[in-house]
């Protein structure tokens, strides 16, 4: 029996990269799914769906794009949704500062100091690690560590799809985790917040109302995920036989250790501008309110790290000898974009796909309908906290936004679970879960089309089928063991952060 259930699994797996890899290219795929959208628009307008918010009392009506109205939306707004569709415009920056300090040298010289210095063991319950404490600092994790992952991985002999696959699960399957207060966190709680007001106007939600909680989460989740990739990812996709060859592991030599050390030396004085900006009262790089959480340095971390990486490459560059002049900086620049062309592709269509569900309201209404649906019910906190997760899992599939959904689902949960006698923090924790958990399954996220492009450069012919069928594995572990954490914190009525208990005191 021990060998009967795992060989399953992996024909389960193999059934759903097979059928995923069966449907069209994925930039055909997304183009259906806007058409798609687009008719299901026009039958969910013929039928009347509607949905009643439950903040606003605002009647929310399915949107007909195939109508005049429609017509001239899709038309006008094609340009706009294909250039204002956030990733693009991330990863491009990105790219340009980390395409520098890879052609310096910068990235293998780091990696290879990486590698050699790591505990074999420990690598990939490093890589997860890292990729959730990486939430911190916005999207760093998607366009930079995600890539290194399988770099990394590929250079120390094992599957580089696997190494991306840890730090995926990381970054997005561990969306809310993390032992750090992230821009998420002062965001949803103000969404609490006033949910929470409608039943007890002074009640407040404090940012770290759910640290304890998920500061802990952050563990279970890197144990979790480097168990899946051990036991699961790694041993399905065998060795690597692909055409990238790996990077040498050698020993640094004198030159590249002196350009590492000016690096570190550029890296230090980087350090020093933030904290001359975020250490005093009312510093150059506190945001509006004066707090660092809404920063410029956490709100427009990509353009930190495109000054960061190029400065670091630029100097690497130079000291090393690889750069003799800014020909070389902006072929650097220039190469790393060569390995966009089929992401730019397939983010047209997305993009179209994205904007068309937004505008026809659909995934509006069927958030709503579903929140209702778990309100009518008559269940215990247990089943109340599993079939939430469950929910926001599945709407997440649909809705991308964790804000969004949360500005949704939060004043029908939150007056809910108070009224029951359970706080808004308990709530928002188990939002957050359900949340991040199919993340790494849903078209929906972002990045998605980024991760494919990603997974395709060492296993060519990816399609949604092999990065869903990577990555369900850890969206299974994942719910069973953080709804099973959630579940024994809430029985033991354990604080879920500071001044924020389990059960709500009606006043």
């Amino acid at each position: 029996m021990t060998n009967l259930k795992p060989s399953l699994f992996s024909r389960f797996l193999n059934l759903v990269e097979k059928g995923g890899n069966a449907l069209p290219n994925p930039a055909t795929l997304f183009a259906l799914f806007a058409l798609a959208v687009l008719l299901i628009s026009w039958l969910g307008s013929l039928l009347g769906w509607q949905a009643v918010h439950p903040a606003t009392q605002e009647v929310l009506k399915v949107n007909n794009l195939l109508s005049a109205e429609g017509f001239r939306r899709i038309v006008l707004e094609m340009v706009t949704n294909y250039t204002g569709f956030a990733p693009l415009g991330i990863v491009m920056v990105a790219l340009l500062g980390i395409g520098i300090a890879e052609s310096s040298g910068l990235v293998g010289a780091a990696i290879r100091l990486l590698v050699l210095k790591s505990p074999r063991r420990l690598l990939t319950f490093v890589i997860v690690f890292a990729g959730i404490l990486s939430n911190a600092a916005s999207d760093l994790g998607y366009v930079l560590l995600i890539p290194m992952a399988g770099v990394i991985f590929h250079s120390v002999g094992r599957h580089p799809v696997a190494g991306m696959a840890a730090a995926f699960a990381g970054v997005s399957g561990g969306f809310s985790a993390n032992l750090f207060i992230g821009t998420i966190d002062p965001l949803l709680a103000g969404l609490s917040t006033e949910a929470a007001r409608i039943l007890d106007p002074g009640y407040y939600v404090m940012p770290t109302a759910n640290y304890y909680f998920m500061a802990v989460s952050t563990i279970v989740i890197s144990l979790s995920g480097t168990w899946v990739t051990e036991r699961i990812v790694t041993p399905r996709l065998g060795a690597y036989t692909g055409d990238v060859k790996p990077e040498p592991i050698e020993k640094l030599n004198h030159t590249e250790r002196k350009g590492l050390l000016w690096v570190a030396i550029t890296a230090f004085v980087w350090f020093g501008i933030f904290a001359a900006g975020l250490i005093p009262d009312h510093g150059f790089l506190r945001g509006d309110d004066n707090t660092i959480l809404h920063s410029p340095l956490i709100k427009g971390f990509i353009a930190f790290l495109f000054f960061m990486a190029s400065s670091f490459g630029i100097v690497y560059g130079f000291v090393t000898g690889r750069f003799k002049s800014d020909n070389d900086v902006i072929k650097g620049m220039s190469e790393s974009f060569k390995t966009l062309a089929s992401f730019l592709v397939l983010v047209f269509f997305a993009a179209q796909f994205v904007a068309y569900f937004k505008w026809s309201n659909l995934g509006l209404v069927l958030a709503v309908k579903g929140a209702s649906l778990l309100q009518e019910a008559d269940l215990s906190l247990v089943a109340l906290i599993i079939l939430f997760i469950l929910l926001t899992g599945f709407i997440n599939l649909f809705m991308g936004s964790a804000s969004a959904k949360w500005a949704i689902m939060g004043p029908v949960f939150i007056p809910m679970f108070m009224l029951l006698g359970y706080s808004p923090e308990l709530s928002q924790a188990i939002f957050r879960v359900g949340d991040s958990v199919t993340n790494i399954i849903s078209p929906m996220m972002s990045f998605f089309a980024l991760i494919i492009v990603f997974f395709a450069k060492y296993q060519k012919n990816t399609g949604l089928g092999t990065l869903i069928s990577t990555m369900l594995p850890y969206t299974l572990v994942f719910t069973v063991f953080w709804t099973l954490l959630l579940v024994v914190w809430a029985v033991l009525d354990l604080p879920l952060g500071p001044e924020a208990p389990v059960h709500y005191l009606k006043p």
